[in-house]
C-alpha cells in the first residue's frame, strides 16, 4: 500500500498550548507542530521562530496579546525553512535577525524550499496566498549577538554554536531564567527532520556545545517544553541518538556497498520501535537518509530541495 506523501494526510488540527516559563517567558507548542516563543523586554518584546503564513502567526499574536500588549521589537528566526519564516509579516517587527549563514540559504534556496515544504505540509500552509514573499533579515550575525532586555530583566543571547540543522542555526538563551530556545538543533520526543543537514557536525559537537548551556527549560522545535536539568540532557541525547542511529546504519549499508533504498530500510527498522510514533517520522524518514547517503558520498552541502525532487526521493524509498 502506497504511503500518503510526506504530511499531505495530515489534517487534523493541533491544539495550541501556551507554557510560562518566568516573568515575560513563554512558548508555544502544538502536538508535534512547529514551536514559537517570546521573551518580554521593558518596553518591547523579542519573538521567537515565526510560523508559516502570516494567519498561523496573527493565532500565536493572539493568544501572546492575552499577556502582554508590548510592540515586538525583534522577530528571531532560528533557522531557515520556510515553514518557520514565511508569517513573519504579521509581526511588524522593527528587526528581524538571523544568522549571516541562514540568510545565505534564503538566497540560494529560499523559493524551492517555499514550494517543497508547502507541498509536503499543506496543512501548515494555510492562508498561504498572504506570504508577502521571502522572509530577509534587517539583522545578521556570523557567531553572537546580544539584545538588552531592560528593566531587570536581564538580555538575550543568540549563539550560533556549530552546523546542525541546517548550515545557520542558532539557539537563544535567557540566563535569568536558564532557558534555552533551541530551535530545530533539539526536538523533545519529535523526530528530526534532517534533510539539509550537517549530521557528523550535529551529533557531536554541535549537541555538545547546546548541552553544555544545563538549561532549566528547553523548548526544542517541535514536542513538549523540557524542564529540569534531567529533561533537558533527556532532549538532547535522544536527538544524538536518532542522529547516531541514522549514521551508523546508512553508514553500514553505504560501506557495504550497498543501495539507497536498503539504507533507507535498515534505518527504518532500527529507528522505528524507538522513535516510529513521534511526529513526522514517517515524513522526514526518505529526505534524512538520502542527505545523510549524500554527504557518506562526500557532498557536504546540501542539495536544494525541489517539489520534483521531494517526489522522486519519496517514490524511490517510501513507495
Amino acid at each position: 500500500m502506497t504511503k500518503p506523501f510526506a504530511s499531505s494526510a495530515d489534517t487534523a488540527e493541533k491544539t495550541d498550548r501556551l507554557e510560562i516559563l518566568g516573568d515575560g517567558v513563554y512558548a508555544l507548542t502544538a502536538e508535534g507542530d512547529p514551536n514559537v516563543g517570546a521573551v518580554e523586554g521593558e518596553d518591547f518584546v523579542v519573538a521567537i521562530e515565526s510560523r508559516a503564513t502570516p494567519p498561523a502567526s496573527r493565532d500565536w499574536l493572539e493568544i501572546l496579546r492575552k499577556q502582554t500588549d508590548k510592540p515586538i521589537r525583534y522577530l528571531v528566526l532560528t533557522h531557515y525553512h520556510a515553514v518557520r519564516v514565511l508569517g513573519a509579516s504579521a509581526f511588524y517587527a522593527d528587526d528581524i535577525i538571523m544568522s549571516e549563514a541562514s540568510r545565505d540559504l534564503v538566497a540560494e534556496r529560499g523559493e524551492a524550499d517555499w514550494k517543497s515544504e508547502f507541498a509536503r505540509m499543506p496543512r501548515l500552509a494555510k492562508g498561504a496566498d498572504e506570504v508577502p514573499g521571502l522572509t530577509w533579515p534587517t539583522i545578521t550575525f556570523a557567531q553572537a549577538y546580544d539584545i538588552d532586555l531592560g528593566g531587570g530583566r536581564g538580555r538575550l543571547e543568540l549563539r550560533f554554536l556549530g552546523r546542525g540543522h541546517t548550515g545557520g542555526d542558532i539557539v537563544v538563551w535567557h540566563d535569568q531564567t536558564r532557558t534555552l530556545y533551541a530551535g530545530d538543533l533539539v526536538e523533545a520526543k519529535a523526530a528530526l527532520y534532517t534533510g539539509d543537514a550537517y549530521h557528523f557536525d550535529w551529533a557531536g559537537k554541535t549537541l555538545d556545545n547546546v548541552k553544555q548551556y544545563g538549561a532549566e527549560n528547553l523548548i526544542g522545535g517541535r514536542g513538549a517544553v523540557a524542564r529540569g536539568i534531567e529533561e533537558t540532557d533527556a532532549a538532547v541525547e535522544q536527538t544524538r541518538k536518532f542522529l547516531n542511529g541514522m549514521i551508523d546504519n546508512v553508514g553500514r549499508v553505504h560501506k557495504a556497498g550497498g543501495t539507497l533504498k536498503e539504507a533507507f530500510e535498515a534505518t527504518h527498522a532500527a529507528l522505528a520501535p524507538e522513535f516510529g510514533a513521534w511526529p513526522i517520522f514517517e515524513h522526514c524518514l526518505p529526505f534524512d537518509v538520502q542527505r545523510l547517503w549524500d554527504e557518506f558520498d562526500g557532498i557536504e552541502h546540501p542539495r536544494i530541495w525541489t517539489a520534483e525532487r521531494d517526489r522522486a526521493v519519496w517514490a524511490k524509498l517510501q513507495d
